[in-house]
């Protein structure tokens, strides 16, 4: 039995213009699951091609629906479909893959040229309704996680592997630069994964406030302190074990070839304004730095919601605002303007 009707989708009718069209609500293939959204994230991603257009490569034709963090409750499922049932609470992972390339074939699917991602133009994403999705990529949530920690399971994803991919583990310190979302996830995965001490820095005091309130050890804000000579002073003049950097900024790289001991990963996340950086290397390469970049995430979602539902992760913490669909032009102008004071923004779906 197939859902008929119609449903809101929230649309980007041009650069900084939200709208309303009534679509059909999807019907679901025999391997999807047919979701009822409730909350979905606004993401660095959507507020940049709501600001500009674009992200590299990659142009927005409207009208383009944008949202790519989504948690919901399945309503319907395809017939082939074993892992979920009606009722069923999930967070849906974005990236529908090929299956069939060597990366797919070595499970770096994350890495697949041909995936499908909610909100890549000329993909549409999910500030709508409804969403039929492959039902292996909707994972679901145990009754102690709310659709709303759902919606933030994928950058929860992203957090563990940035954290994975610079090994962190118990007994390390560690620099996370940027105290975004982004951020602010790396900090909760490094402190799931047992790292002792982790220092936030940013300029921004309202984002440093909820690193403190998500459990970071210290806090450094960069436009009122030399952050180079804070961490070494926090870290008695050894340097961090660890530093993962979020901001995407040229000085902010810099000063992790700065602050972590000789023989450090530095875990490169930030996307930057022009997409280019000029390195110390000379000092890299004294250090004998390990530089690691992560795009998205892999088989990370379990690890995510297992977190979240063991009371690990404080994943509701990082949630400042929630805006209703219906107010999608408000919720994304604020988002942009306010960054001192919004932190993560969510939008309440239904």
């Amino acid at each position: 039995m197939s859902m008929e009707g119609k449903m809101k989708t929230a649309v980007m009718e041009g650069i900084g213009k939200m709208g309303f069209e009534e679509r059909d609500i999807p019907v679901p293939k025999d391997n999807e699951a047919l979701v009822k959204l409730e909350y979905v994230g606004i993401c660095g991603s959507d507020m940049h091609y709501y600001e500009t257009g674009a992200i590299g490569n990659y142009v927005v034709k409207p009208p383009f629906v944008l949202g790519h963090e989504p948690g919901g409750v399945v309503v319907e499922v395809g017939k082939k479909v074993k892992n979920l049932k009606p009722g069923d609470k999930v967070a849906l992972e974005p990236g529908t893959t090929c299956g069939e390339c060597e990366f797919c074939k070595s499970g770096r699917y994350n890495l697949c040229p041909d995936v499908v991602f909610f909100a890549t133009p000329p993909v549409d994403g999910v500030f709508q309704e409804y969403v039929a999705h492959e039902a292996g990529l909707c994972h679901k949530l145990p009754d102690q996680v709310s659709t709303m920690e759902g919606a933030l399971i994928e950058p929860l994803a992203i957090g563990f592997h940035a954290a994975n991919r610079g090994e962190a583990h118990v007994g390390q310190t560690a620099v996370v630069f940027g105290a975004g979302c982004i951020g602010l996830v790396c900090l909760l995965a490094l402190k799931a994964e047992g790292v002792s001490k982790v220092i936030v820095v940013d300029i921004m005091d309202k984002r440093l406030e909820k690193a403190l309130e998500l459990g970071a050890s210290y806090v450094v804000n960069g436009s009122t302190c030399d952050a180079v000579a804070k961490v070494m002073e926090l870290t008695r003049g050894e340097g961090a074990d660890l530093a993962i950097e979020t901001a995407g900024t040229e000085i902010t790289t810099n000063q992790a070839i700065h602050m972590v001991k000789k023989g450090s990963n530095i875990v490169l996340v930030g996307y930057g304004k022009t997409g280019r950086i000029n390195v110390e290397m000379s000092l890299a390469l004294d250090k004998e730095v390990t530089f690691r970049t992560i795009f998205r995430s892999r088989h990370l979602y379990e690890t995510a919601i297992a977190a979240v539902a063991e009371g690990r992760v404080n994943l509701k913490g990082i949630v400042s605002n929630v805006f209703d669909l219906d107010d999608i032009q408000n919720a994304m102008d604020k988002s942009v303007e306010d960054k001192a004071n919004i932190v993560k923004s969510v939008v309440k779906i239904c």
